[in-house]
């Protein structure tokens, strides 16, 4: 009778003993900087009509990071993008100098809402795309996103 109390302290150890973690999913095991660019990653959700939606996205937080942007760049995934935070707020403006892919680019306010869209723009162009109000950020994502996300106007960015 003196082994069922020994029995009984040892199963209780092994019920409390960590058991092995699962596997974690794949957005939890993206890197925390980006392969090509060395940027940060950070997750990023946008509220629309159509519901949430989910990306990761680089952060250019420097000038000069926000200078390179998305130059030179040949492809990005559906739920990647690149976000530009603006200190202080601006009216902000940008081109396509150097870029091979089309963008879409959604000018987010200080209430972090959408402003406006400049949705499927020309790549290498040097025409100005700009803000039509105080933008807290830029994010850029892949050419149609904004449309097939139903990103636009009043649609809410969390970061």
């Amino acid at each position: 009778m003196k082994l069922f109390p020994a029995l009984a302290c040892v199963a209780a150890l092994v019920a409390c003993s960590p058991q092995p973690a699962a596997e974690a999913s794949p957005v939890a095991q993206a890197p925390a900087t980006h392969p090509v660019s060395g940027l940060k990653v950070i997750p990023l959700s946008v509220e629309t009509a159509k519901g949430r939606h989910s990306l990761r996205v680089e952060v250019a937080a420097t000038p000069s990071e926000q200078a390179q942007g998305l130059m030179f760049r040949t492809e990005m995934g559906d739920d990647e993008g690149m976000l530009f935070p603006r200190n202080p707020p601006d009216i902000a403006s940008f081109w396509m100098k150097n870029t091979p892919m089309s963008l879409d680019i959604i000018f987010i306010g200080i209430d972090r809402k959408v402003i406006n869209v400049a949705a499927e723009t020309v790549p290498y162009s040097l025409a100005p795309v700009g803000s039509r109000d105080l933008a807290a950020a830029v994010l850029e994502l892949k050419a149609g996103r904004a449309a097939e996300l139903g990103i636009g106007p009043g649609s809410v960015v969390k970061w």
